[in-house]
Formats: C-alpha cells, structure tokens, sequence
C-alpha cells in the first residue's frame, strides 16, 4: 500500500425522481398485474411510516473499540475503521460525497481520531415525548419537470416567499441555478420542495435533501481539539455543506444534559429558536426542542467557534411540516480556501462589540481561542 499525503492543514490560518415520468399527479388505480401503485398523492399512511429514535441508537461499534486495549486505540487500524464507519453509515444519504478523512498533524499527539462516543450519523433521532414528521401539513407542488423560480402556480415557491418576498422585495427560491444559498437570504428559513412534491431530481430547490457534494476532512489542532477543514478544492460562498445532526430532544432534557456537560466543559446542544418562531408580544421564543450532537451526529459536530466564521446556521424544511422541528443546514458565508478550517458562530452573534468571557465556574466557559482579527473572547453568551 502505497503512502497517505497528509496535506499542511496548518499552513492555512481561517480569516430518484424521474422527469420523463411526467407531473407524478396522475392518479394510477389499475397498477401494474394488480399491484396497486402509490402516487405523490397517495403517501403511505402515517401509522407505517417510520423514523429514528434516540434509544435506538447504535453503540455496539462504539462499545467494543472503547473495550480494546489503549495501544489499539492509538493505531492506523482503528482510523482505518473510524472512516470505513462513515462511508457506511452516510452511503445512502449522501452517496456522490468524498470520502473524509481523519488527520492528526499536531507533533506529539497521538490521538489518531476523536473519541468513540458517538453514532455517525446525517438522521435526526427522536428523544422521548418528541413526536415524528409531520406528513399532514406538507405542502407539496405538482410541478413537472423543476420547478420554475417565476412560476405563479408552485405551491413550495408560495410558501417559500411568504417568509422572504417582504423582507427582501424579491421572489424566487433561496438556492440560485448551481443549488447556492443566495448570500442575502442567509437568516431565512428554506423550504425545500419535499417527497410528496411532482417535481424532479433535478429541481434547484433540492439541495440539503441531496446531501453533501463538497470535500471536508476532520483534523486534530493544537489548541482546540477536533476540527473541520476543507479538502484539496475551493468551497464557493453559499455551498451547502451537511445538517447539524443528532438527537432531537424536548426543551427540559436539553437543559438537564446542558448542565452536565457544562461541567465538564464540552457541549452539543443547539436550541431550536429562529426568529421566525417568536410569538407576537413575546420578547424571545419560547424554546421547545434542542438538538444534541454528543452520542449522535455527524462532522459538523467538530465545528469549532469563531467569532469571524466562514460558515453559518441556516434553518430548513424537507419532509416534516411543524415548524418547530427544522433542519439545522449549515452553508458556506465566504469562499473556503483549500485546507481553510471551517467555523461558525456558537453565540448565533456575529455582530456587535467584543466582550469578556463570562465569569463562570462551569469548565465549558473557556476563553474563546479561534484567533479571529475581532475576537469577543468568548464562545458562548
């Protein structure tokens, strides 16, 4: 076996729908030698559909490798399998997506991948008392073909410049021809067209749906633990890059795990509260779900913070109609150079005057350290 190039990561300081099968509204009764066949407007009833729930995640992988001895832990052979895990687990979600890669360049470090104390994984798992997608209030275009950003009849198109038409004075989807997040619509919400929908594959409004498409690897750095870096190519501003995956939990088991973790100074927990989920005569939002990322997710998970990030937050809509449950994507707001790490904010913040780190005992209030020109020296409010 030839030799691994590992590339100078720390050379670079961050700054299948068918259309020829027609509308797909056509109701088909007769079937196929008496096989009844379902239509976009025939969806399988809601009592068969099935999602992923939290405690059905997987931990057996995870289990024997943490049970080998140290010496196992520190090998190319484990890396090996820390990357075949990811091929396996996202194959199916993102299947056109570069292999990732785990690199360790830090001199003297021999951790040669992040702990084993998560499923990989793009799904969102449903924690208790937290119910499945909503089928029933999707809307749903009958397009055929894409789906036209000047039409007058897409119903995703209608419900997509509800939120957007006043605020920008400008209609259309969010995504532009090359399936980019238009820079002046960051901070919306994307309603993509979803699986009930007669358009095709190749409809611009289908881009987080399709999955990764751009090279990231996961490298160790030598202050801040684990990290995200762009591959060999140019990341564009707008490219989608994955969802912040994980447990989705009620309110109340978010801040109880958020205390712990508080502790011990590592955190995962995302509140689900967008601006556009604020009530009329209510200061904040009223949070009722949060995403946690530490016994399940995906890379995005190694995000690290920067108060000048290169990436961002943006909330999305596939196949589930509650608002309150959308997809955290997460896009490019710059270019990405070759081997840039990637960072967003975890303050939600990116405007504003610097201030101190808060003065708290809990471990996860640390000094910020990501370097940035206009620090606020700190990573959480």
């Amino acid at each position: 076996m030839g030799e691994i190039h590992i590339p100078e990561y720390t050379a670079i300081r961050a700054s299948s729908r068918d259309s020829s099968l027609g509308t797909g509204t056509e109701e088909i009764s007769s079937g196929i030698r008496g096989i009844s066949l379902e239509t976009w407007r025939s969806p399988v009833p809601s009592a068969h559909r099935t999602y992923n729930r939290a405690r059905d995640l997987p931990h057996l992988l995870q289990d024997h490798i943490n049970s080998l001895p140290p010496r196992y832990l520190k090998s190319d052979f484990v890396k090996a399998i820390f990357e075949a895990a990811i091929s396996e687990s996202t194959n199916e979600d993102e299947p056109d997506a570069p292999q990732i890669r785990i690199y360790n360049p830090v001199e003297g470090d021999d951790e040669v991948t992040p702990p084993w104390e998560f499923h990989y994984t793009n799904q969102m798992w449903h924690g208790e008392g937290v119910p499945g997608p909503d089928y029933s209030s999707l809307r749903s275009c009958g397009c055929k073909g894409p789906c036209d950003p000047r039409s007058k009849t897409c119903s995703c198109l209608r419900r997509q410049e509800e939120y957007t038409k006043e605020a920008l004075n400008r209609k259309g989807f969010l995504y532009d021809e090359k399936g980019r997040l238009y820079p002046d619509k960051i901070g919306f919400p994307i309603f993509e067209c979803n699986d009930l929908c007669g358009c095709s594959d190749e409809c611009r409004n289908r881009v987080v749906q399709k999955g990764r498409t751009c090279s990231i690897n996961i490298v160790k750095t030598k202050e801040k633990g684990w990290g995200v870096f762009a591959g060999e190519k140019l990341i564009p501003q707008g490219t989608y890059i994955g969802i912040y995956s994980g447990e989705l939990l009620s309110e109340s088991e978010g801040e109880e795990r958020g205390l712990k973790y508080n502790k011990f100074g590592r955190t995962y927990l995302f509140d689900i509260d967008w601006w556009y989920l604020q009530k009329p005569g209510v200061d904040e939002p009223e949070i009722k779900y949060v995403v946690d990322a530490y016994h399940a997710g995906n890379f995005t998970r190694f995000l690290n913070h920067s108060c000048e990030p290169n990436c961002c937050l943006v909330p999305c809509y596939v196949n589930d109609g509650d608002l309150e449950k959308p997809l955290l994507a997460i896009f490019t707001q710059h270019d990405v150079q070759p081997y840039e790490e990637m960072c967003f904010s975890y303050t939600g913040d990116t405007d504003g005057e610097g201030a101190p780190a808060p003065k708290q005992a809990d471990a996860i209030y640390v000094p910020c350290r990501c370097g940035a020109a206009k620090c606020k020296g700190r990573m959480f409010k």
